[in-house]
């Protein structure tokens, strides 16, 4: 039995399933196949890496320090900065490619194709409005790309609108993932799991909305969670996490959310194990 491991996006939110991977590991469950959408991506390219939990949030908590840096801003001749109309968002989104380049290279990995860990990356191509999915696995169809860079598969899941900048991959003009899959069950399935843990966040119904940030930051939930809402129902086991009002964009508070998503599976440890080991 091979079980898989969905990971959705969310933001800094996304250090709570690296809490949930190192809960699974401490009782001897191991995940055989990952897939993760925007953040969740991340984890995921780290895990198919073969980092521990431990090197994975300190990688985490390094990255959240550089992807904010390379600002897709211009100055206009009065000295106020503005968006470009070209760039396509407030940040370039490179360094997303470079953090994850970085960590290639301590493990010698650089290709898709590189990962032993069987793993599925989705992300959205303007050009077409269809998904694509980045793998290490055969080729289902030609909407699946096998020979890309991992830091070009993360880049591509990542690129959320409006706030990173298009990933431009081939003929691809690749945003975030989570706009059409933002926790792909299916896809982990489609590449050989047999049980699938989709793990996401709750949806804070009651959270206050003063000013533009904490209204970005409502609005990105109630999208995710009305996205994911069809596919949580194909996976076997949904844990659920309750990050508080953590806001998506605050890279302070990763450590925070990483105990969110441990104490959350460890409170669950028993109900996964029964599914598991569930004979169908």
């Amino acid at each position: 039995m091979k079980l898989g491991l969905a990971m959705s996006g969310g933001g800094i939110k996304g250090a709570a399933h690296i809490g949930v991977i190192q809960a699974l590991q401490e009782e001897n469950i191991k995940v055989d196949i990952v897939g993760g959408t925007s953040i969740g991506s991340i984890v995921a390219a780290l895990y198919a890496m073969e980092y521990t939990p431990n090197e994975m949030l300190k990688l985490f908590n390094y990255f959240s320090k550089l992807i904010f840096k390379n600002s897709a801003m211009y100055t206009d001749p009065r000295g106020k900065k503005l968006l470009s109309i070209q760039a396509g968002g407030l940040y370039s989104g490179e360094n997303i490619a470079f953090a994850i380049e970085e960590a290639g290279k301590y493990k010698k990995i650089k290709k898709m194709k590189d990962l032993k860990i069987p793993i599925v990356i989705p992300a959205v191509d303007l050009r077409d409005s269809e998904k694509y999915v980045f793998t290490n696995m055969e080729k289902i169809n030609d909407k699946y790309l096998n020979k890309a860079d991992i830091s070009v598969a993360v880049r591509a899941s990542s690129s959320y609108p409006a706030i990173f900048a298009p990933c431009i991959y081939n003929k691809h003009k690749f945003v975030d993932g989570g706009i059409l899959d933002n926790i792909p069950v299916e896809e982990v399935k489609k590449i050989g799991a047999n049980k699938v843990i989709a793990v996401r966040f709750k949806l804070n119904k009651t959270s206050r909305t003063i000013g533009l940030r904490s209204t970005l930051n409502k609005s990105i939930d109630i999208m995710f969670s009305k996205i994911e809402g069809e596919e949580v129902k194909k996976a076997d086991y949904v844990i659920e996490i309750d990050t508080k009002d953590v806001n998506p964009f605050d890279f302070k508070q990763s450590n925070k959310c990483y105990k969110y998503g441990y104490l959350q599976a460890k409170k669950e440890i028993d109900n996964i194990k029964k599914m598991i080991y569930k004979e169908d």
